[in-house]
């Protein structure tokens, strides 16, 4: 792509539902960019709008490569681009593409020589950055512009301050795709991105009900985020914890079943875990974001240190992999009874037990069906919880409430579906004979929901 200076200052005013171009006098910011091929009579297929916290992500899908010229105008705040030797597609309809936007407020089309101009109206000044994508899959060629916020109105950290030595477990919870990459799609134009959003939401909800944990969502709206940048929210936030969710399809209709992965960089357990990870390692193509280079080190040195971070919590990972797996054993059918392995970028981590959950094949009928409903949705997530509580209680991070609980006064568990005291005895490592004196049962009988003591070891 090829910069050059702004042309003459201009500025878009609307007469009679037209967009006029007269002379301004303020220019917030200008900047062009003209792509390196000319393709005569191309169209603008379509615009899209995807709003993240920190920008807004403006996209025009075009049949070839276009050559446009983009600015950002004050007073009123607005982004203008000009596109040049194009034509607008018959399914190009911009009138609602705004309705509901947090940046954005308004959308104008007019034409202009042998193009067209498009104005966004804006409702703060905002930081541009453009580029253009070539064709990947589901997409063509697209031109695309992040409207950043300039500062004001970046949202306030949340701070919370907890006795020494008895913080929460912190549990990052990472929805995947989102946004531009709509990840895999099953029957009735089901999108991954919207089922494991959901799945994601009851996800967190039921982290944070339980005593000791803290749970946030990665992604909170329909926006991509890459690889790199999931796994730094999840350090930003000193997450103990990073559980990805997806809901991934294979080339035919026909596998089915839930599965857990953990990274490996030694090549994948099993040929679906190769083509899985090879599939969600592309979604950086396709959300549109760029190489990520470690150019703060000689070349190799930053890979070697983040293998060696990463050794002791791949450890964690697997075995909190394990009991998430063994968990939603008992609520559907898995696809693999083990936790499998592969070189997922996202739980790519260097300090942060990191396992991805496959709630089921999106590309098989039935199970997409299930994976919609609500219901369903909720029972996977509270199998995801138990296995995530169960391991936390029995090894829990250094300085949480959940540590401080189990050296001196024991662990509060709650009951669930198929659970038997026999059974959380011998994960705990305790006896049930101590589970039931701690508790006063008169027997091993419990029930789901029954809240109990597991005595300190």
């Amino acid at each position: 792509m090829v910069r050059h200076a702004a042309p003459a200052c201009r500025r878009a005013t609307r007469r009679n539902g037209n967009v006029k171009p007269v002379s301004c006098a303020v220019v917030a910011l200008a900047f062009c960019a003209l792509a390196p091929i000319s393709v005569s009579a191309a169209q603008l297929e379509s615009l899209r709008l995807h709003e993240s916290p920190e920008y807004t992500r403006v996209v025009f899908d075009t049949t070839a490569p276009v050559r446009y010229r983009a600015m950002v105008l004050e007073n009123p705040h607005r982004f203008v681009i000009d596109f040049e030797d194009v034509s607008l597609g018959p399914a190009f309809d911009p009138t609602a593409v705004a309705l509901g936007r947090d940046r954005v407020d308004g959308v104008r089309v007019g034409r202009r020589g042998d193009g067209y101009r498009i104005v966004l109206d804006v409702t703060a000044k905002l930081q541009p950055k453009d580029f253009t994508l070539l064709p990947v899959d589901p997409y063509g060629h697209r031109v695309v512009v992040d409207l950043y916020d300039t500062g004001a109105r970046a949202a306030p950290r949340i701070v919370v301050t907890q006795p020494r030595g008895k913080r929460d477990v912190v549990v990052a919870v990472d929805a995947g795709h989102g946004g531009e990459d709509p990840g895999a799609l099953g029957p009735g134009r089901l999108q991954e991105k919207t089922v494991v959003l959901s799945i994601a939401r009851k996800l967190e909800a039921m982290i944070d009900a339980e005593p000791g944990f803290d749970a946030f969502l990665v992604r909170d709206g329909d926006y991509y985020i890459g690889h790199a940048k999931r796994r730094q929210i999840a350090r930003d936030r000193r997450a103990d914890l990073f559980v990805s969710i997806h809901a991934d399809g294979f080339e035919s209709s026909q596998p089915n079943g839930a599965s857990v992965y953990t990274l490996s960089d030694r090549g994948a357990t099993s040929e679906t875990a190769a083509y899985l990870a090879d599939k969600e390692n592309r979604s950086d193509l396709i959300g549109g974001v760029g190489t990520i280079s470690l150019d703060d080190k000689p070349d190799g040195v930053a890979e070697i240190l983040l293998d060696i971070s990463m050794d002791a919590f791949r450890i964690r990972s697997i075995e909190v992999g394990g009991y998430i797996l063994e968990q939603l054993g008992k609520t559907t059918k898995l696809h693999k009874q083990r936790v499998e392995q592969a070189a997922f970028l996202v739980l790519k981590a260097p300090d942060v037990a990191s396992v991805l959950v496959e709630t089921g094949f999106i590309s098989n009928p039935a199970e997409a069906r299930r994976l919609n409903q609500r219901d369903y949705q909720e029972d996977l997530s509270r199998a995801i919880v138990r296995g995530i509580a169960i391991y936390m209680n029995e090894k829990p991070p250094t300085g949480t409430l959940l540590a401080w609980q189990r050296e001196h006064g024991g662990v509060r568990y709650t009951i669930s579906r198929g659970d038997t005291l026999s059974e959380i005895a011998v994960r705990y490592g305790v006896s049930a004979e101590r589970i039931r004196r701690a508790n006063k049962l008169s027997n091993d009988a419990i029930h789901v929901g029954q809240v109990i003591i597991i005595p300190a070891g």
